[in-house]
């Protein structure tokens, strides 16, 4: 019995396998090929810089170029990596605001004062990454080969966007905010940097400032200047020692406040409020004072003057009085009444 003939669109023409296969062959190469090629090309934008490493099958990994900030397309060769980093100033902040800290819920450095009070401080500093092509590459083999962990524990490189640059900075340059901020601020006492701070001092600290008297709230701009000065030169020092090299420039810490831990908070609040009390009662006893100095006063002019205090007496009566009779049984008629 003859077979019936195959559909024409499922009849295959000579060399028709040959196409197929070099259809299969171009997707299988070619298209990984062109995708290599197209991956060649790289550009920065204007706050990135970039750090080039070889990564072909049969190369190295180490550092080929480094991309300036807002480049143009340039060719960085067949499977290389590209390490980008942040080029304009950056800033990490420290701060009891939930939102706007660095560090995710409420943050902020606490230091103990010279007198044993711990203090919280908050701030912002302000950096920037020193582009320097050597500087760079010295940077990348340190820092853009290990991965650092954020504060719920996942793990970034450093040039992972911001979450892998915000890793960095609270592994590595925290640490060293914390330590430069305790060594500062523990050469202050705690009345020091709070004014506050003086109603709730031990007994054997120096008497604070008169209250109303402006020379403590003086003092205290004074020595967070001194503290925040000391830190942005610290810092620098620091953080070149810590990181290995000058990988950050422009630096400068902002000290924005100093506050007290919640119970001596607590206290300071309690001890105004007493004060608050003691300046009314103080008040109190001073306006009595004055009224018995002029009931005095009045007495002593009624004295030499009996006439005046009957006087007095009559324009003291209500309204409608007509009878005015003390110790008079008949009575006295008070005319005009």
């Amino acid at each position: 019995m003859a077979r019936p003939p195959k559909p024409a669109a499922l009849r295959v023409k000579p060399g028709g396998k040959g196409l197929i296969a070099a259809i299969i062959l171009m997707l299988v190469v070619g298209l990984p090929g062109v995708s290599a090629l197209m991956g060649g090309f790289q550009r920065t934008g204007g706050g990135e810089v970039a750090v080039v490493r070889n990564g072909g099958f049969f190369d190295n990994n180490r550092i080929r170029q480094v991309i300036d900030p807002g480049s143009g397309r340039t060719w960085i060769g067949l499977y290389s990596k590209t390490h980008k980093y942040p080029a304009q100033q950056r800033f990490y902040t420290i701060t009891s605001e939930q939102k706007r800290g660095d560090t995710a819920g409420v943050d902020v450095v606490t230091v103990p004062s010279s007198d044993g009070v711990n203090m919280g401080i908050e701030g912002t500093l302000y950096f920037s990454l020193n582009l320097d092509h050597a500087a760079l590459r010295r940077f990348d083999d340190k820092f853009g080969t290990r991965k650092f962990r954020d504060a719920g524990g996942r793990p970034y490189f450093a040039w992972e966007g911001d979450d892998g640059w915000s890793a960095f900075l609270n592994q590595i340059v925290r640490p060293v905010i914390d330590n430069d901020l305790r060594g500062q601020v523990n050469s202050f006492r705690c009345a020091e940097l709070v004014s506050s701070c003086a109603l709730v001092q031990n007994a054997s600290a120096p008497a604070p400032a008169k209250p109303g008297s402006g020379l403590q709230a003086q003092s205290n701009n004074a020595n967070i200047a001194k503290v925040q000065n000391a830190i942005n030169t610290s810092l620098a020092a620091d953080l070149e020692s810590t990181l290995g090299g000058r990988f950050v420039t422009d630096i400068h810490f902002n000290l924005v406040r100093v506050t007290l831990p919640g119970r001596v908070q607590d206290a300071v609040d309690r001890a105004q409020a007493a004060f608050a009390q003691v300046s009314e009662a103080q008040a109190k006893v001073a306006s009595a004072r004055a009224e018995a100095a002029a009931n005095k006063a009045r007495q002593d002019g009624y004295n030499k003057c009996p006439t005046c205090a009957e006087i007095e007496k009559l324009k003291a009566l209500p309204q409608g009085i007509t009878v005015y009779a003390p110790g008079n049984p008949g009575g006295v008629a008070v005319p005009g009444r």
